[in-house]
């Protein structure tokens, strides 16, 4: 169920499984005429997808071999491996800027020159170990996160092995990327629970700096090592660093003197959220596991819901301290095992930054995993493990919360992106973290999914869910994971990886009917056990769908024109360019004036039967007039074209379509020379 906190009532929700989902991403560039690629050509019409579900059954990899692929509706354009030094480290996030891609990687941050699509070049890297090295830009600066204890200031290999050191850097790296294949490491900034992941504000209002929300999700380190740190409850120390995010400042003339300005607690007050335990794969799977572990005297820990067993050598390194702490010698007691078993699930809570209340007996989450800002419409998503909000931002210093809805059907509240107008929002839920297989056939299909809400009055009215139609194995850690919009004229299409589940094309412009309009995946990376692979991130950027691949490098897709999406749409969508792109910092996008967008709008109202078949064609019929005609014959043409479409859409099925159509063509006429 979901449940509303500023009610704390429980909302009856529709638990159907909707077919498919779409979304789009934000900004805008070249101005002036635009060239119609898509033309008049015969628009296909929407086709079923492939049955049976080519990604069902792939092949795995074996030795040489790579796995199995099934691809619809796209073209892969490349697949690039990691430099030597990065080979076998996990590939995490991605950051544009200009031509380049930049990827984060737990061995660093590289640059790839994405100018020739089929052939990345890698233009730098930084050896820099440390978990997830999360990546953001602006303009010359380069941010990276931090969050491991292992994390060095020198960014070597060496690790950290004390418990308390001040070689250790949890929290923001600050790179100068002025001449991006030499980047110099210029700051730092120390967080208590390090950067699990970060977003960069730019506030429209304040052009000397930008923020950073940094999202903690792990333990809070020594007052020793970390001036101010604490982790006790907030009623007991008010400057806990519990159920907070931290907000940096970085003045853009001196990013040196980047600090922490605020510490907001955009989580108090939530009630623990509702869960709803293991799946009946799962729950068979557990006490297969448990009963073995049992048998052998194991240790057992549940993390979200999954019974795990803890490694031997954790285990003996945790019941050695048992011993040190009552000052005992020699090998553990019986008594020894029994409080560590009774110990652990509090043990494990602290360790994943689980929820507890901190003493204030509620329960809610202490972090956020990841936060989306939106400024052009003053508000953020905060997916903040148990619980999505929604945060008001017209202050970038001291974000507030305004909204926070649970769902016993979410697990975990991993990311969240808005529509382009601000008026929907989708939240993934990151199921078993990411590295289990979550995608089976016998899986709910509400769990590890998408959810879908609209923004009314600044509050989250739920719609739907959406996961991926194609089972996976149980040798694929599959669940719903990051992606960002794609600019398609009035509809919501969006992008998303979904780990082993490869990468999903969907349209959310209904949210309670998603539709799935193309797909790339492949078998899974390992036939025998659960590789390390799969999309982490996959994002549009300027033409192109680039997507981080765990395990694999970097992967390079386009669109190919379809019954769901027409080469119109798709060269619209082309026309929107971005000079850098963070998914979690959404820019909102407009269209330059083109024939295109117009030819779009006609494409969608034919598709969806939103306008006559007669109208559509003298509409298409004006408009190919009017492009072969110049100066003040041309726009002469597109203003009685766009006066008939405002007429046209009192009786259209699709009114609103056909208006947009009608300002699309408008705004070619004062684009024309």
């Amino acid at each position: 169920m979901i449940f509303r906190h500023s009610t704390l009532r429980s909302l009856t929700l529709a638990a159907a499984l909707v077919v498919v989902s779409a979304c789009s991403s934000s900004t805008y560039g070249g101005a002036g005429m635009q060239p119609a690629a898509g033309g008049d050509a015969p628009m296909m019409m929407p086709q079923a997808a492939p049955s049976p579900d080519p990604r069902v059954g792939l092949a795995p990899a074996m030795g040489d071999r790579p796995a199995a692929e099934a691809i619809w509706n796209l073209r892969k354009l490349s697949t690039t491996a990691p430099g030597d030094q990065f080979k076998g480290a996990t590939n995490a996030d991605l950051t544009f800027t200009g031509k380049y891609v930049i990827q984060g990687n737990y061995n660093g941050p590289e640059v790839w020159d994405i100018s020739d699509p089929t052939r990345p070049v890698l233009a730098a890297s930084y050896f820099c170990p440390a978990s997830q090295n999360d990546v953001s830009v602006y303009k010359n600066l380069l941010f990276v996160s931090s969050e491991s204890t292992s994390g060095r200031l020198d960014c070597s290999g060496e690790g950290v092995a004390d418990q308390v050191s001040y070689l250790r850097l949890r929290g923001i790296r600050i790179f100068d990327i002025s001449d991006i294949k030499n980047p110099k490491y210029i700051h730092s900034v120390q967080t208590c629970r390090g950067s699990h992941t970060h977003t960069v504000l730019a506030d429209p209002r304040d052009t000397e700096n930008i923020y950073i929300y940094i999202s903690g999700s792990a333990g809070v380190r020594s007052p020793e090592e970390l001036a101010g740190c604490s982790s006790l409850s907030p009623d007991q120390d008010p400057n806990s660093a519990l159920f907070r995010i931290e907000v940096i400042k970085v003045p853009l003339a001196d990013p040196t003197k980047a600090a922490i300005v605020s510490s907001p607690r955009i989580f108090e007050d939530l009630d623990a959220p509702p869960q709803h335990g293991a799946s009946p794969a799962d729950a068979d799977a557990a006490r297969r596991t448990l009963a073995a572990a049992n048998a052998r005297g194991a240790f057992t820990v549940d993390i979200q819901g999954t019974v795990q067993v803890l490694p031997d050598g954790f285990a003996k390194g945790m019941l050695d301290s048992l011993v040190k702490l009552r000052n005992g010698s020699g090998a553990p007691t019986s008594a020894d095992s029994a409080k560590l078993r009774a110990d652990l699930p509090a043990f494990i809570a602290r360790l994943i930054g689980g929820g507890g209340g901190g003493g204030t007996g509620r329960g809610g989450p202490t972090q956020c995993h990841d936060i989306t800002v939106y400024p052009a419409i003053g508000l953020a998503g905060g997916a903040c493990g148990g619980y999505g909000l929604l945060l008001d931002i017209s202050d970038p210093a001291h974000p507030r919360r305004i909204d926070a809805v649970a769902d016993s059907n979410f697990s975990y509240w991993h990311s969240a992106t808005f529509s382009n107008d601000g008026t929907k929002m989708l939240f993934t839920d990151e199921w078993g973290g990411g590295g289990q297989p979550k995608c089976r056939a016998g899986d709910p299909k509400e769990w590890g999914a998408n959810a879908y809400f609209s923004i009314k009055e600044r509050k989250l009215g739920f719609k739907g869910y959406w996961k991926l139609p194609a089972p996976q194995t149980d040798l694929e850690n599959c669940v719903a994971h990051n992606g960002s919009l794609i600019p398609i004229p009035g509809r919501e299409v969006m992008v998303q990886g979904w780990y082993q589940g490869g990468i999903s094309v969907f349209d959310w412009t209904d949210m309670e009917n998603v539709i799935e309009i193309a797909y790339h995946d492949r078998g899974p990376i390992d036939a025998e056990s659960m590789g390390n692979a799969g999309s982490w991130s996959v994002y549009w950027y300027n033409g192109l769908i680039v997507s981080s691949e765990i395990g694999l490098g970097l992967d390079i897709f386009e669109l190919t024109p379809s019954g769901w999406l027409s080469a119109n749409e798709i060269a619209a969508a082309k026309s929107v360019v971005f000079d850098e792109l963070n998914a979690q910092g959404q820019v909102q996008y407009t269209f330059p004036p083109s024939f295109a967008v117009a030819r779009s709008y006609l494409d969608q109202l034919e598709r969806s039967g939103g306008l006559s078949g007669a109208k559509i064609a003298a509409a298409r019929a004006s408009l190919r007039e009017a492009e072969r005609a110049e100066g003040q014959s041309r726009r002469t043409m597109l203003t009685q074209l766009a006066n008939a479409l405002q007429a046209d859409a009192i009786r259209a099925p699709d009114q609103a379509k056909v208006r947009m159509l009608s300002v699309a063509v408008t705004d070619l006429v004062g684009a024309g020379r």
